[in-house]
């Protein structure tokens, strides 16, 4: 089978984000009020083949808590959809197209 993955990194709460705090001030100068607080993170989709859903699990959290996300400073969640192979990325550059439900997952 063939699954998309999206994974969705932040850095955690107690860590500060002086990059959402750039963002959050420049927000405030452009006028939009009501902005209290901006968190900037990291967004990595990828596709990986694997015999069942729960390998594919396996694999895509162990990619995030080796290589994709640093676990001391980072917060990581992630989206896993099943796409037919019809539907695979290829050099015509089309999208996955998903064939069932989602999934969420995440790790602080």
């Amino acid at each position: 089978m063939f699954f998309e993955g999206k994974v969705y990194i932040l850095l955690k709460e107690e860590v500060l984000d002086p990059q959402g705090q750039v963002v959050r001030n420049a927000l405030k100068t452009l006028n939009f009020t009501g902005v209290e607080e901006v968190r900037v993170g990291k967004y990595i989709r990828l596709q990986l083949k694997a015999p069942d859903r729960t390998r594919a699990e396996k694999q895509l959290d162990e990619m995030c808590r080796k290589l994709l996300a640093n676990p001391v400073i980072e917060k990581y969640s992630f989206e896993l959809l099943p796409v037919s192979d019809r539907g695979r990325s290829n050099s015509s550059g089309k999208k996955p197209r998903p064939v069932r439900g989602r999934h969420k997952k995440e790790k602080a």
